[in-house]
């Protein structure tokens, strides 16, 4: 199963955005997929409030996993990661004109009650589904043209 199907699966399962980005690869990245589970769960619907993509914050916290550093005064692995984390989310905001849920919803979800309207119902169904395997879809391609070979 592709990384991309894996996520689609999460998502389709329940998982939010985050989660199921982050829980694709989480796993084969050296991270227990329960304890990914764990941590990404406040990161959906743009951190509760239409913020930052789920979907974006699940690829970038999944890229600090495969390529992060660790070890005091790694300035080197740092900044590699930071690359990394701004390609991606370059190459998502190219394609999809923005990493700010609400921009990308057409939605305000700002409080906690936007969550439940039947705009927000339709974007959960229609729209996420597609943000989550974009997000998921990149990670999947920079893997597999050696963008993370670096440091």
């Amino acid at each position: 199963m592709s990384k991309v199907e894996k996520a689609e699966e999460l998502f389709a399962k329940g998982y939010n955005c985050s989660q199921a980005v982050f829980g694709a690869f989480s796993d084969d990245w050296g991270l227990d997929s329960k304890i990914a589970l764990k941590i990404t769960n406040g990161f959906g619907g743009g951190l509760r409030c239409g913020e930052i993509c789920g979907a974006v914050s699940g690829a970038v916290m999944a890229i600090g996993l495969k390529c992060g550093y660790y070890a005091e005064n790694d300035l080197a692995q740092k900044a590699y990661c930071n690359e990394k984390s701004y390609e991606f989310m370059e190459k998502f905001k190219q394609e999809k004109g923005s990493i700010i849920c609400r921009d990308l919803l057409g939605i305000d979800i700002r409080r906690p009650e936007d969550h439940t309207t039947p705009d927000s119902r339709i974007a959960h169904k229609e729209v996420c589904p597609k943000l989550v395997a974009y997000a998921a879809m990149i990670l999947e391609n920079m893997e597999r043209d050696g963008h993370f070979n670096g440091l």
